[in-house]
């Protein structure tokens, strides 16, 4: 069995649901009730798709180009640290990825499924915490059943979008943001120290 809590927080923190709901208002700020739950159902369709993928594909693609998953564990965490800093130090996910969405391209695949939902640190999750060797099959399905979950989690959220930006505000979505990018930032700490420790046997 998995730790199912810490692993929902982890794929929480990387896919921010709440993150996501600025966007969202902002990619279908012109349509209509209906085309709104389209917009949300076929983002989060998508995202689930690309992340699936990455849960069943990730590793193979590695190892046919012959990088150790200790090294991508480390550039991953590497990058997923550089990804918690952006959070925290400087836009926060709800600021720049609205401003995609204002930048004309506004459709549900970009900038919503990608990189708002489906986002860098989240295709990073989906492969190192299904490592073939460190998780059995079964071990790697409760993981790809609870990143679907955090899905179903931001689906919700775009079809509650107006009610919770009401309540939340920019303001909150750009805390709540930053709060996550701190979690992102021990998580990919511990990543590295991980990775460093698997690639030199220590």
């Amino acid at each position: 069995m998995i730790d199912v809590v810490a692993t929902f927080i982890f794929f929480f923190a990387v896919i921010d649901p709440i993150g996501t709901i600025p966007v969202f208002i902002a990619v279908t700020r012109h349509l209509d009730e209906r085309a709104r739950r389209k917009v949300a159902l076929r983002a989060s369709l998508a995202s689930a798709a690309i992340l699936v993928f990455f849960v069943v594909a990730g590793e193979l693609i590695l190892t046919a180009i012959r990088i150790p998953l200790s090294a991508f564990q480390i550039a991953g965490g590497i990058v997923l640290f550089l990804f918690a800093l952006s959070m925290i130090f400087g836009e926060a996910k709800p600021e720049k990825e609205v401003k995609l969405a204002n930048g004309g391209r506004d459709t549900a695949i970009f900038p919503l499924a990608v990189p708002s939902i489906a986002s860098p640190g989240a295709m990073l999750a989906a492969v190192l915490l299904t490592e073939n060797d460190r998780y059995n099959l079964w071990q790697q399905a409760q993981t790809t059943i609870t990143m679907l979950a955090v899905l179903v989690v931001v689906l919700v959220c775009m079809l509650l979008a107006s009610r919770l930006h009401r309540v939340v505000g920019e303001s909150g979505a750009s805390i709540i943001s930053r709060v996550m990018g701190m979690i992102l930032a021990s998580v990919a700490t511990a990543s590295v120290l991980g990775g460093i420790k698997d690639y030199f046997g220590i």
